[in-house]
């Protein structure tokens, strides 16, 4: 870490970011739901600007080349972990998620570790024909300026997955964060650009508008979004016009599918946070659980022991780690699957209930019981602290209805054999299958959707050609 590098207070960090008193939009702690910070409410005009410096600033940055670009990445990851507490408590406060656990400090370090392994990645050319003849090579260029749109959920940790890579292959970016968790990306941006060179990385809060306009914009050439399915498609539409190439993250449900036999108990601290990390609300989290006949009722019961006994609260409290839904939408949708999960026969063993004591926007941690195929709660991504909980009896059937959904991001298998459970990995219709755990992520490890869950590929020598134009140079060959 450079002696230079700046550290900032919370007071410092939120005076460079915050919109002046009487202006923008109040942003509230997701727990206490106090005023934290005016967010500026910026304009199409605005956003132009912003497209219009990244794309006067792209050539230069690409013309740095790769070992200096590095070296700059490198310098922003040790930014990063400099003023890495007081960003996780802004986090914390915005997002809902504790300090602690898989949660906001995790995710802060994340943001670091990820930039490194951009940072490193080596992308070589690859030599497609060398003969006599001829020698022709395929290799990446920077596709130009990357627009880049993030969600609530890891507002930080993901908008480094966009900004790390296409920065690393030399294109400049402007990004659009969620909303409901601006803040947290601007100073994340706010902290970069202490380092990087001016207008390589621009954020630009506002609407939802903005975020299709940025899609739209005739000087982007390259669209990330992480969010929804139904965005996604709106997504796609935007960019028609301009041709922009695209990498779609999108929602998922995934499926976890129980073997027969499992030991319940070895599993269970897995499979809890698989379905709870960032309490539910992870695109890739286990989102609803077929369970064997023989290892059901165990699975169930050791489920709703841990669910019970993990303490939830508001996340600058050092002793939670399950915090809050973020906002009050999504906090709805919650409530109302598990009402109508009730009214169809699920059997609510721990949780089903708010939990007012706590905050506004606080859901006990929830497992339902002897639900199915059909019921909302299955059918349908919760995205919050609840796992539905459907037995079967027959292999072939759960994976099978594992498999009906029309989105495919993630999937996992669990067996006390884990051999077995590779065997049948490959049945599920997922981007990843996970063995024996669920919803764990590499930067060396490509990841992306099939179906409705999405295109393209994130992290490693996959992600960093995503964000990157293919050129084939073709030549004489040795005889040449």
């Amino acid at each position: 870490m450079s002696d230079s590098t700046l550290v900032l207070d919370e007071a410092a960090l939120l005076a460079r970011i915050a919109a002046p008193e009487g202006e923008g939009r109040e942003i509230l702690d997701a727990a206490t739901r106090e005023v934290i910070g005016r967010v500026p409410v910026q304009t199409a005009e605005q956003l132009d600007d912003a497209v219009a410096r990244a794309k006067a600033a792209q050539a230069a940055w690409e013309a740095l080349g790769h070992e200096r670009r590095a070296e700059l990445l490198l310098a922003a990851a040790d930014a990063i972990d400099a003023n890495a507490e007081e960003l996780a408590r802004l986090l914390s406060r915005e997002q809902g998620k504790p300090l602690n656990g898989p949660n906001a400090r995790f995710e802060v370090g994340a943001c670091s570790a990820w930039l490194r392994s951009n940072a490193t990645t080596v992308l070589e050319p690859q030599v497609l024909v060398d003969d006599e003849n001829l020698h022709a090579e395929l290799v990446y260029k920077a596709a130009g300026v990357v627009g880049a749109i993030s969600p609530w959920n890891w507002p930080m940790m993901i908008s480094i997955w966009q900004i790390g890579p296409s920065l690393r292959m030399g294109n400049t970016v402007v990004i659009k964060p969620s909303s409901n968790t601006p803040l947290s990306v601007l100073a994340l941006v706010s902290i970069m650009n202490d380092v990087l060179p001016a207008d390589v990385l621009i954020a630009v809060s506002g609407p939802g508008a903005i975020g299709g306009r940025l899609a739209a914009h005739a000087d982007v050439a390259k669209v990330m979004f992480t969010g929804s399915t139904e965005v996604g498609r709106q997504i796609i539409e935007s960019s028609a016009g301009n041709l922009a190439r695209l990498t779609l993250e999108l929602g998922g449900n995934d499926a976890g599918i129980v073997l027969p036999g499992t030991d319940a108990k070895a599993i269970v601290q897995d499979l809890f946070w698989g379905a709870f990390i960032n309490t539910g609300q992870t695109c890739a989290a286990l989102k609803r659980l077929y369970v064997h006949d023989s290892v059901y009722d165990e699975v169930v019961d050791a489920l709703a022991e841990v669910a019970a006994q993990t303490p939830m609260g508001p996340g600058l409290d050092e002793a939670n780690v399950l915090g809050p839904v973020q906002n009050q939408a999504q906090f709805d949708i919650v409530k109302e699957l598990v009402e109508d999960a009730k009214a169809h026969g699920g059997r609510v063993v721990t949780g089903g209930e708010p939990a007012p004591e706590l905050g506004e926007l606080f859901y006990r941690a929830t497992i339902v019981a002897d639900v199915t195929d059909g019921v909302a709660l299955v059918d349908e991504e919760q995205f919050g602290p609840v796992l539905p909980v459907i037995r079967y009896s027959d292999v072939d059937d759960a994976f099978a209805r594992a498999n009906a959904a029309d989105v495919g991001l993630g999937a996992s298998v669990w067996s006390s054999d884990p051999d077995q459970a590779r065997a049948y990995a490959t049945r599920m219709q997922s981007g990843t299958v996970w063995i024996n755990s669920h919803g764990g992520l590499h930067p060396m490890v490509p990841f992306g959707g099939v179906k409705g869950s999405g295109y393209g590929l994130e992290f490693g020598v996959e992600g960093l050609k995503s964000v990157a134009v293919p050129q084939v140079v073709s030549g004489p060959g040795r005889k040449g």
